[in-house]
């Protein structure tokens, strides 16, 4: 018991502590409060460990090491949620990661709207209030060719607002084998009921033909004729599929409008890089009446809904109470239009456009970004084996089910770490640093790692080292 009591006198009172002149810098720009309560939580830590000792070597108050706790645990509590992190995944667009990172034009758009007063709706000729839709409608339509165009919070805001206005009460007649889960238990079935549509089935899993559509049309009942690109999965083998161009000409023979709900919004062909997604020019080529897409995935931009197609139908939407629901914000469509503005120039876009780049990266280009990691590693430190490897990316998003893009990255094992704590501390960087573990090593792929990134990744290795050392020695 006098042990412990000496021990505890040892323990540097709190105002003490906050004398320290290593605590001095965040005082400028942290909350007081929270300096002081990641002081007095390592303190009572450093009593609770001595009043739970009863054996062995006595829990020693080390004053440097409860400095440096203290400030890791300012940095952590100063931490936003939502904060960057470094992708090493290899999945291009990783649903957890947010998707589509952002061009640096589009970046500065959305600061320059963010930080000042906007003509969000204001219409500067007339010098009243405008629409927030003009923003956007006419570069969409540009781009694309149709008549009129609408931007909403999210692809399925899109079909919800699309059902609600044009079919319900009425039928939506779709394939079988296009009734999708669209992520997060968010399905078309379900999305059909909240839209007030009657959903009609036809044809099967596998196959579905013109004459299926044909049969199940009900004049004064049918409102659409849906077609689903079913971009989160692919049905092999014996298959038949209805093309864009049947329904089309059904939708005219009927006077029933073809609404396409195409999903990713690829804009740029992508075949000669493996790609082989619809694109949403092609797509309407055939002459649907309606398309809809996310923003925030192929296509490279904010999250967001895109629905355009014919005037008549889109004006409907606009009107729509619901319209007002699934609206987007200024920073939304200041990202959306600095997006479609860089596919002005399509081979600009490949270079500008971030998720581009990253599909049509040539596989040199990260070899060469691989073998730099690699050597860095090996210099900074002989805690890993380190290696450069092939490896097999994705595209993600729920878009190109079973695609794999071949590049390059950093593959690496522990000489005493184990794969899980390499992973796991990897994560609790600074800069947290995301990994795969494959084949009995931690993966870093090159193809979602930014040059400039390397040097952290670097860094966040190193500091994976000296913590394992630091706990290492604490427990001995």
């Amino acid at each position: 018991m006098d042990k412990k009591k000496e021990l505890l006198k040892r323990i540097p009172k709190i105002d003490e502590v906050l004398k320290d002149q290593r605590l001095f810098v965040f005082f400028e720009n942290t909350a007081r409060g929270l300096i002081v309560e990641s002081v007095r939580e390592i303190t009572d830590e450093a009593r609770n460990r001595i009043l739970c000792w009863s054996e062995g070597e006595p829990p020693f108050p080390d004053f440097e090491n409860m400095i440096n706790d203290i400030i890791d645990r300012i940095y952590r509590k100063r931490q936003r949620s939502l904060r960057r992190v470094i992708n090493g995944t290899g999945t291009i667009l990783h649903t957890n990661l947010g998707r589509a990172r952002l061009s640096k034009e589009t970046c500065k758009n959305i600061e320059e709207t963010a930080t000042n007063y906007s003509t969000l709706e204001y219409d500067l000729k007339l010098g009243n209030r405008g629409s927030r839709h003009d923003h956007i409608e006419k570069l969409i339509t540009k781009i694309t060719g149709t008549q009129a165009a609408m931007v909403v919070n999210n692809n399925a805001a899109a079909l919800l607002l699309c059902l609600s206005e044009l079919a319900e009460g009425k039928d939506v007649i779709v394939s079988r084998g296009e009734l999708v889960e669209i992520g997060g238990s968010f399905r078309i079935p379900e999305i059909m009921k909240l839209g007030g549509a009657r959903l009609v089935e036809v044809g099967t899993t596998n196959k579905t033909k013109i004459d299926d559509y044909r049969n199940a049309v009900i004049d004064g009942q049918t409102a659409i004729l849906l077609k689903v690109h079913t971009s989160n999965y692919k049905i092999m083998g014996f298959t038949a599929d209805t093309s864009l161009a049947e329904l089309v000409e059904l939708g005219q023979e009927t006077k029933i409008p073809v609404v396409y709900d195409l999903g990713s919004g690829l804009l740029i062909d992508l075949q000669k890089y493996g790609i082989d997604e619809p694109t949403v020019i092609e797509s309407l080529k055939p002459g649907i009446d309606l398309i809809m897409f996310s923003g925030d995935k192929l296509l490279g931009g904010p999250q967001a809904g895109i629905i355009t197609g014919k005037k008549e139908y889109i004006d409907r939407m606009k009107k729509h109470p619901l319209a007002r629901v699934v609206r987007t914000d200024k920073m939304t469509l200041a990202a959306l239009e600095a997006t479609f503005c860089e596919y002005l120039d399509l081979e600009k876009a490949k270079e500008s456009i971030p998720v581009l780049s990253m599909i049509t990266v040539p596989i040199d280009e990260m070899r060469n970004k691989a073998t730099l990691l690699a050597e860095r590693i090996r210099q900074a430190t002989d805690a890993f084996d380190v290696e450069v490897a092939r490896t097999e990316g994705q595209i993600g998003g729920g878009s190109t089910p079973n695609l794999y893009l071949p590049g390059y990255g950093v593959a690496i094992k522990g000489r005493e770490m184990s794969l899980d704590r390499i992973e796991r501390d990897l994560r609790s960087y600074q800069v947290p640093v995301i990994v795969r573990i494959y084949q009995e090593r931690i993966l870093i792929d090159m193809r979602t790692v930014e040059e400039e990134d390397l040097e952290t990744v670097g860094k966040a290795l190193l500091w994976c080292k000296e913590k394992y050392d630091k706990g290492k020695k604490r427990d001995e």
